[in-house]
């Protein structure tokens, strides 16, 4: 409970005024809020956009969305100033903060439990009678990308643990680039297992599947909640107003897009236990 009590104190903090602090300050005329492809390209600009409009309006300058093909795709755009601000998932946050000067600022709050966080899950297609990790040996899986924690990091940390080397247990192991993709894969068929978390299942819920069409065989521990995050070189003051902007914003209608509850302010610190589980990850992958 260390880290949603961190977190929540976090959001208790009061921010103070920084028009008087940082007036001499230049702020760039536009903004580039990139995000992940946890989903196809339309789902990503119809959960986004409304949130991306927010921020120019709240800021007083252009937002303009960036939709990458992958998640190194918005690591390497910020590495580049390509992209000012981001949504990532915690280990493609990990990644960019090392390689792209990311600063996280806010922490995404989940919409179901209202925790600073979610849970990865291994799913199956209802009726293939796969409801076990035993039941999914030989057949075929599919992880979304090496950056990703839920559908990557958080299940090959709890294979190794089991002493399964997925190249081994499985008949074929894929890599679908995104959680809608792997999760689609999964309802037509095409892999009978797959690696996703609770937060982007139920973005897709009532638009390209149902609760009903999947089995649930694993559920993972908490993990950190995703990050916004911008470049270190940003403006302090504009940084503090995104952090700001984050907070404050509460469309009822963009938010149940997101399926978040919000988000609440959080530092760099909150994605340490996700460190330590690339730093296992490797331990044991070293062991073998």
């Amino acid at each position: 409970m260390s880290l949603i009590k961190k977190l929540t104190a976090s959001a208790l903090v009061l921010g103070l005024s920084v028009s008087s602090m940082f007036a001499q300050e230049k702020w760039p005329d536009k903004i580039t809020f990139g995000v992940i492809p946890v989903a196809g390209s339309t789902s990503m600009k119809e959960n986004f956009g409304p949130l991306a409009d927010y921020l120019a309006k709240t800021l007083g300058i252009k937002v303009e969305l960036k939709l990458a093909g992958d998640y190194t795709g918005i690591i390497t755009g910020m590495q580049h100033k390509h992209i000012d601000v981001a949504y990532f998932g915690p280990k493609s946050y990990v990644e960019a903060a090392k390689r792209a000067n990311a600063e996280a600022l806010v922490v995404e709050v989940d919409g179901e439990s209202g925790l600073p966080g979610y849970n990865g899950t291994i799913i199956t297609k209802k009726g293939s009678n796969l409801k076990s990790l035993a039941d999914i040996k030989g057949k075929t899986w599919a992880f979304t990308s090496s950056q990703s924690t839920s559908g990557t990091l958080v299940p090959t940390v709890m294979f190794s643990k089991k002493g399964i080397d997925p190249k081994k247990y499985f008949s074929k192991v894929i890599y679908s680039g995104g959680h809608e993709a792997s999760i689609l894969a999964v309802k037509a068929g095409k892999v009978d297992a797959a690696s996703t978390n609770n937060l982007d299942f139920n973005r897709g819920v009532g638009k390209q599947w149902s609760r009903d069409d999947f089995n649930i065989i694993w559920t993972s521990d908490l993990i950190p909640g995703a990050p916004m995050a911008a470049r270190k070189d940003l403006p302090t003051s504009l940084k503090m107003a995104l952090k700001g902007a984050f907070v404050s914003y509460n469309d009822k209608e963009g938010l149940k897009r997101l399926k978040n509850r919000g988000f609440i302010k959080g530092d760099d610190s909150v994605y340490n236990p996700v460190r330590d589980l690339i730093k296992l990850k490797n331990e044991l992958k070293n062991k073998k």
